[in-house]
């Protein structure tokens, strides 16, 4: 799972490193366009791919999911816990991949915004990546000895990364990248062990709609209402007293 949802980074990433590039180039309409062409090709390939059975690694028959199914969901305290700590971390990361580059560049005096948006891609490439692998690795060395140990993962980088993203804010640049480069590590480190969690706790018969109601809250209630928010909260406490003068 961890290699699985390390694409997430390594994905993000390139979306600022090449947007940043493209947008040097030529408009930045281009910037999405050269998004299209990978995604079509995938999109074929996936059509010419052979679907496995269902529950063929499963030794468990499975069943259509019904609403009872997915109040089940909601009865199990680990699934619960676990989907809310990923809202959370996709809130936080959602907010701070769509406003960082914009505040280190507003805000910090990094005046060529595209020289931004592709050192920012860099950090959440290599501190997203590294992280992602090293929680799934952790998580996995520590569960002989601790029963929890995927929640001690994910629990203990989330609040490890706060106190760094923090001092980002106030640390003069450049050092301020270093702190933004072990938040967002510290974060990453959730990744593989808060879905390592879901697959463990939900039944087989219902493992494929534990996911699906798992993407959906933390889209829903993450990353896609994060920077509206946050640039509400912004408007609203606007100071002139800024981090860094």
């Amino acid at each position: 799972l961890a290699w699985f949802y390390a694409a997430i980074p390594v994905g993000s990433a390139l979306g600022y490193v090449l947007g940043g590039a493209i947008s040097k180039l030529t408009t930045w309409h281009w910037a999405f366009i050269i998004t299209l062409p990978p995604g079509i090709l995938l999109g074929v390939l996936c059509f010419l791919m052979k679907d496995p059975p269902r529950g063929a690694a499963d030794k468990t028959s499975h069943r259509a999911a019904t609403f009872a199914d997915y109040l089940t969901l909601f009865k199990i305290p680990s699934y619960v816990l676990s989907v809310a700590g990923m809202t959370a971390f996709t809130f936080a990361i959602g907010g701070i991949s769509f406003w960082m580059p914009k505040y280190l560049h507003t805000y910090r005096g990094q005046t060529d915004l595209g020289h931004v948006s592709l050192v920012f891609g860099a950090i959440t490439a290599v501190a997203g990546l590294g992280a992602t692998l090293i929680g799934g690795w952790l998580g996995d060395a520590l569960k002989p000895k601790y029963s929890g140990s995927y929640f001690l993962v994910s629990g203990g980088g989330m609040i490890a990364g706060f106190p760094f993203f923090i001092a980002s804010l106030y640390a003069p640049m450049p050092w301020a990248y270093v702190f933004i480069f072990l938040g967002i590590f510290f974060l990453f480190l959730s990744t593989g062990p808060s879905n390592a969690i879901l697959a463990n706790v939900t039944h087989p018969s219902i493992r494929a709609t534990g996911f699906a109601v798992c993407i959906f809250l933390i889209h829903a209630f993450g990353d896609a209402i994060s920077p509206p928010v946050i640039g509400l909260v912004t408007d609203l406490t606007k100071t002139d007293a800024l981090p860094d003068g």
